[in-house]
């Protein structure tokens, strides 16, 4: 079986999951403090946080029988990603708040202390105190970088999809292995008795 069924590791232990995890986290902390109670906007950004996250848990998962699967949940948690950055966007604008370009002079500060431990440590209580201009800001680089990491992920598994297929090729290929196994055996029983028939006749001939 263990030919067949192809486990990835822990998904967990990815930096693409851990920033997925994280984007999660603050969007739940940004419609607690930003958002109305009730708004249809809570409800999508809270979805599509943790669709981002689930599939690309769900996808992972499904690589041990399905690549297709794992693209096809992979590029789902890609697109996830891409509606929560439209909300964080709109957020922006609705509210005549700037969104910082990637030549923006405090973008560069905010890329570098995302990759510090004291971000990964503290950014929950960060996002606690953040007015909103920056908290989106921050969203929108963390969804950015992991968008960057999906697509990364999702041509490794396309590019493993083609070299090696899909688990009906791994089927193919241990049936193949199997009865290539067999006729081998067959063919080492059948010199051994023929060997030994041979060795039986030279010894009786010898005797008589």
């Amino acid at each position: 079986m263990g030919e067949i069924v192809n486990h990835n590791g822990d998904v967990r232990n990815l930096l693409v999951y851990q920033l997925a995890l994280k984007i999660s986290v603050i969007t739940e902390i940004f419609v607690e403090r930003f958002l109305s109670r009730g708004s249809r906007t809570v409800d999508q950004m809270q979805q599509a946080a943790r669709s981002c996250k689930q599939n690309i848990v769900e996808g992972s998962q499904a690589a041990s029988t399905s690549k297709e699967t794992e693209i096809k949940l992979t590029n789902v948690a890609r697109a996830s990603l891409g509606e929560l950055e439209e909300d964080y966007m709109d957020y922006l604008l609705f509210h005549n708040m700037s969104l910082w370009g990637k030549d923006h002079p405090r973008i560069f500060r905010l890329r570098t202390f995302i990759k510090t431990s004291d971000f990964k440590e503290n950014y929950r209580t960060l996002c606690l105190k953040l007015p909103a201009e920056e908290f989106c800001n921050l969203a929108i680089t963390l969804i950015k970088q992991t968008q960057y990491l999906l697509d990364r992920l999702i041509a490794s598994q396309e590019k493993r999809f083609l070299e090696e297929g899909g688990i009906r090729e791994s089927m193919t290929r241990a049936r193949l292995k199997y009865r290539n196994n067999q006729r081998d055996r067959n063919d080492q029983n059948n010199r051994r008795d023929w060997n030994d028939r041979n060795n039986r006749r030279d010894w009786n001939n010898q005797s008589n």
